[in-house]
């Protein structure tokens, strides 16, 4: 991923909070000396052939956002398999590095990636591939980048900046991506107008607000990146 940081400018959030799928034909002389069926017996049935299997897509979403967004919750709260995970815990060594302004409490990060399947209907499968947060592994960006149908954006409005690079990513590469407001216990919920004006999106772009800890949450944040890739000309 281009090191360089994001000059997307946050436009302020309003602090007024709102509420938050016929007979045989003769076969000749030769064949008088057969003895012709009974009429009463039925006609021999040919072999029925082997149904074909039905097709199986897979397809691969990207999950992105800042760090301590709740990435890693997400693909485990909705995996159908043992999420695959590469968590490391933080060390005193990185902490010029690391920004945890905002979830001092939490004690690991994703170094690689995060890996979940879903099958979202017979016949199609999703492969879910969380991206490391932190800006010194985003290098491998690019490698999980490869292939993707679309993304999602997870977002916390309390730190609306966090998921700039991720927006300035998609938008760059011509990925498909929707913007996922996880919603914290004790956050402020924003009408989705003022998230995408805040964030300065395209109009097509799709806003949801999910709980990255709820299976059926997230199933509907996955169905509105397929849509929205198959709407986008991708799918």
């Amino acid at each position: 991923m281009d090191s360089a940081r994001s000059e997307r400018r946050l436009r302020p959030l309003r602090t007024a909070p709102t509420a938050s799928a016929g007979p045989a034909a003769s076969a000749g002389p030769a064949a008088s000396a057969v003895r012709a069926p009974s009429p009463t017996s039925p006609p021999p049935s040919a072999p029925s052939a082997p149904s074909a299997p039905s097709a199986q897509v897979s397809l691969k979403v990207l999950v992105a956002g800042g760090f301590g967004v709740g990435k890693t919750t997400l693909v485990g709260s909705v995996s159908e398999i043992r999420p695959l995970r590469t968590e490391e815990r933080l060390s005193a060594a990185g902490e010029p590095l690391d920004d945890i302004s905002g979830v001092e409490r939490k004690g690991t990060t994703t170094v690689a990636m995060d890996f979940g399947r879903i099958d979202i209907r017979p016949g199609l499968s999703l492969y879910l591939f969380g991206t490391p947060g932190q800006e010194r592994f985003w290098f491998a960006w690019d490698e999980l980048a490869v292939g993707a149908l679309g993304a999602v954006v997870l977002t916390d409005t309390r730190r609306l900046t966090d998921c700039f690079a991720a927006v300035d990513y998609f938008e760059q590469r011509g990925i498909p991506f929707v913007v996922a407001v996880n919603c914290f216990d004790g956050a402020r919920i924003y009408p989705h107008r003022q998230v995408r004006e805040a964030l300065d999106l395209d109009p097509e772009v799709p806003v949801l607000l999910c709980d990255a800890r709820s299976r059926e949450s997230v199933k509907q944040v996955l169905v509105a990146v397929v849509e929205h890739a198959m709407a986008t000309g991708r799918g």
